[in-house]
């Protein structure tokens, strides 16, 4: 995945760009789980590193390394479909394609070593350009939100200039029309107003509508994509549901947005739109996975006529992309629903409910395809026909998916003694908030949440090994 990782099978100036993206990418991945066992052990032991690392720093590295780690294998995986998507195999303006991966990973390196180093700074402008804008999940100094924005144009105008030259396969043009949503909706959370109910409402646009909407539809892309590779997938069957997609993800992420609305002043109307719309996000992604699913089931995916081989040709990517299907609907969906209805979310908001819901939906809905996306990458990288998974991707699979699930339990046990005694019973006072901390119940689901964050730490390491050897192993077995 790193160095060891070969791209001489590879003739597309795209899809060697793509593997750049994805080597930084799961750099970036071992320093946000890394972060998150930094933070997770200081709920436990509130002394631990303080004035050197507090907590505060820990949880925005850990986040923002999360935001970032996922943009790189975003802009990777759009690299690595873009030629077969559109018959180009040398991008319009790949140079400056690669000049810009080059400024975000500078970039990204000085940002990191401010948070890390400088970490916090005066209540002036100066420190707002150069060293934290200050917005939760959004804290990257104003220079660098520049900098984003420079990048993604860049970014955009190598896929839209190659798409208009190019095929345009209904995959690729719901693509190209939800990159200019997204890079539209990261301008939201450049601005800044006095008015902290309207501060709120576009921060809101850019934290979750950006991850709700113009996410939720590019792994739905990303999806269509991986199944027609990876089992043959019909494609006017992956594009229709990719389009239902479009119409129910944007229309229900625009509503659905209404359910974090009840607490900056807008009408109560709200509250039950966006709690009712949320519910619906995942619904579609499922329903393509199966249907696919079915279809290959009864018409290809079985072995030939002597009982050998396999019509999946990339069994990890494959796993990931399943867990993907399943993961969304569980985190995004399930988790997510049972805490935003108004009359529940008025108790468990910014609870460890609220960190339930973040670490499954994000694993669930967005780092199993983008995993998957990176073995579709090495599996081209190599040359390899049939990539199988390993002991190493089966550990990776399970530990990193069981660890994950295993936090999301632990905070929601947490989040329940929270919310019981903090919330209805204390009236969520300062010094409830301080009680709540001591509970038995919340301790002990905070040790279990630092123990499935080791467990999912060593399922990463499996992970790494493999991406680093299973191209080389794979190929020598075709040999």
């Amino acid at each position: 995945m790193l160095s060891s990782i070969k791209t001489t099978q590879m003739t597309s100036p795209s899809k060697k760009l793509a593997m750049m993206y994805f080597r930084v990418a799961i750099v970036l991945f071992g320093a946000q789980l890394l972060m998150g066992l930094i933070a997770g052990l200081q709920f436990l032991y509130p002394s631990f590193l303080y004035g050197i690392f507090d907590f505060s720093v820990a949880r925005m590295v850990h986040i923002n390394a999360l935001v970032v780690w996922m943009l790189y294998a975003m802009i990777g995986s759009v690299y690595l479909m873009l030629p077969d998507e559109t018959g180009i195999e040398n991008p319009v303006g790949i140079g400056l394609g690669k000049l810009a991966f080059w400024v975000l990973t500078a970039a990204v390196a000085v940002v990191v070593l401010v948070f890390i180093f400088i970490q916090v700074g005066p209540g002036k402008a100066s420190t707002i350009w150069l060293i934290n804008e200050g917005r939760e999940y959004l804290e990257a100094p104003r220079w660098a939100d520049i900098g984003i924005v420079v990048v993604v144009l860049i970014f955009y105008a190598n896929v839209f200039f190659t798409y208009m030259k190019g095929e345009k396969t209904g995959i690729m043009t719901v693509m190209v029309a939800n990159l200019f949503a997204l890079a539209g909706l990261y301008l939201c959370g450049m601005f800044f107003t006095d008015n902290i109910s309207m501060d709120q409402y576009w921060w809101w646009w850019v934290i979750h509508l950006w991850v709700e909407a113009t996410w939720e539809v590019f792994v739905g892309t990303l999806a269509a994509y991986a199944l027609i590779k990876i089992i043959g997938a019909k494609r006017e069957i992956v594009e229709m549901w990719l389009w239902i997609e479009v119409l129910m993800l944007f229309g229900s992420g625009i509503l659905g947005l209404g359910h974090h609305y009840f607490w900056i002043g807008t009408p109560e109307y709200w509250w039950e739109i966006g709690a009712l719309f949320s519910s619906l996000e995942p619904v579609p992604l499922v329903a393509m996975f199966v249907h696919v699913l079915y279809d290959w089931g009864k018409e290809q995916g079985h072995a030939d006529a002597h009982g050998k081989g396999s019509s999946i040709n990339n069994g990890p990517a494959m796993a990931w992309v399943t867990i993907n299907a399943f993961g969304n609907f569980l985190g995004a969906g399930i988790w997510g629903f049972f805490h935003t209805l108004p009359q529940v979310n008025i108790y468990t908001h910014g609870s460890q409910f609220t960190a339930a819901h973040g670490h499954l939906a994000f694993f669930g809905a967005y780092a199993t395809i983008l995993i998957g996306m990176m073995y579709l990458g090495i599996q081209q990288s190599y040359g390899i026909k049939q990539m199988k998974a390993t002991f190493k991707s089966k550990m990776a699979i399970f530990l990193i998916t069981f660890g994950v699930l295993g936090m999301a339990v632990a905070l929601t046990i947490a989040g329940y003694e929270q919310v019981l005694v903090e919330r209805a019973e204390l009236g969520a006072g300062w010094q409830a908030f301080f009680t709540a901390q001591n509970l038995p119940w919340y301790v002990q689901a905070q040790i279990w949440r630092e123990i499935m964050g080791l467990v999912t730490f060593v399922g990463f390491v499996y992970l790494l090994i493999d991406l680093l050897t299973i191209g080389k192993k794979e190929a020598a077995r075709e040999a």
